[in-house]
């Protein structure tokens, strides 16, 4: 929200069909020039980012609806995800369901188109009545994932690597005279490493550390500028098998609070720089995976996610805590081919009493107006993709597309309208040296 001066004022008072490698033997540095090329395009990933605005995240946490195969199935993987990121995004306890060294490269872009209208004035007159669509453009989206068993030293486990786009949320009107420069930004990647342990054939625990890189940027302008922040987020997992056809499983993940240092000055010039807190949510997921039907052919799954939106900074001045609910079908051809569909509903999270200020900032032209710039209220969305397994030997390739149908919201004086769709890909290279096509550790790797 690139705010002028005006507008503040200080504050008074994851097995199905992946988890066996097909690969023979590898040389032996290749799972170390996996880790290599990840870092490499986890860089150019990076690099990739620098504009976000997510239209189908849940606020603007993007769980796993831009993974490869997750992606096709409205984000679901809680209990069985299809993909290797879904692992890192979700449950780390599903990592134990990723046999030998697989590497994964997903790519997307996601459209969104906002729209912001204004009916009266506001903060103090410097913002005047205007109506226009947002003109910050779609955002590439990539995640990275690289897993190995231990299954070779006797321990029957799973590391994963990976580095995911996470969070983000943005918009632009700057082309609107009216607006007054009215420009939000915030965007969050993840670099995450996990493990899944089988503690018995059937119950498998998972636990994960991540460390956030946040920017934001554009919210009071003139006297903020982009800053950056780091801060650590940890993840615990459960799986469990109540039957060969079927796994439940669960997760939580802690709040991470990112505080961007000397990020506003109030009170003018030569006035000192203040901090300003953003937090993302404690977020906490059950699912439920089954393949019993048309012969083990399909592929049934549904997750429930809760997020308490109300307990972080920022957000929480807008947003209620939120529920969303994520079904998806797999279903595999006679030819192996994957055909996959996903519907998805989500609270709408949106405040009908928003609170007075954003910690020590009351921003003048109100809290209701920042929160037709960041719309949490679309619920409804769909999703479909295709999974090849074995286009190369060892080699997977999965497409997805998805949709996020159009709701609107007055708040207050403003009301903000929200809708996006976003189509990507993903490719996994698996193999079997070193892990579960191993009785024992070889002398030589």
């Amino acid at each position: 929200m690139q705010w002028v001066d005006a507008l503040i004022k200080p504050y008074p008072g994851y097995r199905a069909g992946r988890g066996s490698p097909t690969g023979k033997g590898v040389p032996g540095m290749l799972f170390k020039k996996s880790l290599l090329i990840a870092a490499a395009i986890a860089c150019c990933c990076h690099a990739m980012t620098p504009q976000q605005s997510f239209g189908q995240a849940y606020g603007v946490e993007l769980q796993a609806s831009m993974l490869p195969a997750s992606g096709g199935m409205g984000g679901t993987g809680i209990a069985r995800p299809q993909d290797l990121q879904t692992t890192l995004a979700l449950n780390p306890a599903t990592l134990s369901q990723f046999k030998g060294t697989q590497f994964s490269f997903s790519g997307g872009w996601v459209e969104p188109t906002l729209n912001l209208e204004t009916t009266t004035p506001l903060a103090g007159g410097t913002i005047e009545p205007f109506k226009a669509k947002s003109q910050r453009p779609g955002s590439i989206v990539g995640n990275i994932g690289v897993t190995q068993d231990f299954t070779a030293l006797g321990i029957p486990a799973t590391v994963g690597l990976g580095l995911l786009t996470a969070s983000g949320l943005g918009s632009n009107y700057n082309q609107v005279i009216a607006s007054n420069g009215t420009a939000a930004e915030m965007q969050v990647l993840q670099t995450a490493i996990g493990a899944g342990v089988e503690l018995t054939d059937r119950l498998s625990l998972g636990f994960q550390g991540t460390v956030g890189s946040a920017s934001m940027d554009g919210i009071f302008a003139g006297i903020s500028s982009s800053t950056p922040a780091y801060n650590l987020r940890a993840a615990l997992g459960l799986t469990y098998e109540l039957r060969e056809a079927t796994t439940i499983g669960g997760y939580w993940h802690t709040k991470q609070q990112f505080n961007f240092d000397n990020f506003v000055r109030l009170g003018g010039q030569g006035q000192p720089f203040q901090d300003f807190k953003v937090s993302l949510p404690n977020k906490y997921g059950l699912g439920i995976a089954d393949t019993s039907l048309l012969d083990g052919k399909l592929l049934v799954a549904v997750d429930f996610m809760y997020f308490r939106w109300s307990d972080t900074d920022f957000f929480g001045a807008m947003w209620e805590d939120q529920f969303a609910v994520q079904s998806g079908l797999q279903y595999t051809t006679d030819r192996g081919a994957k055909l996959r569909a996903g519907y998805v509903y989500a609270d709408n999270a949106s405040r009908d009493i928003v609170a007075p200020s954003f910690g020590p900032i009351t921003p003048q032209a109100g809290v209701d107006y920042v929160q037709a710039l960041f719309p949490n209220i679309n619920q409804h969305r769909i999703s479909g993709g295709i999974g090849l397994t074995d286009i190369l030997p060892g080699v997977d390739l999965d497409l997805f597309a998805g949709g996020m149908f159009r709701a609107s919201q007055t708040f207050g004086t403003s009301t903000g309208s929200v809708e996006s769709y976003w189509v990507g890909f993903g490719s996994t290279w698996r193999f079997g040296r070193g892990g579960c096509k191993q009785d024992s550790a070889p002398v030589h790797w």
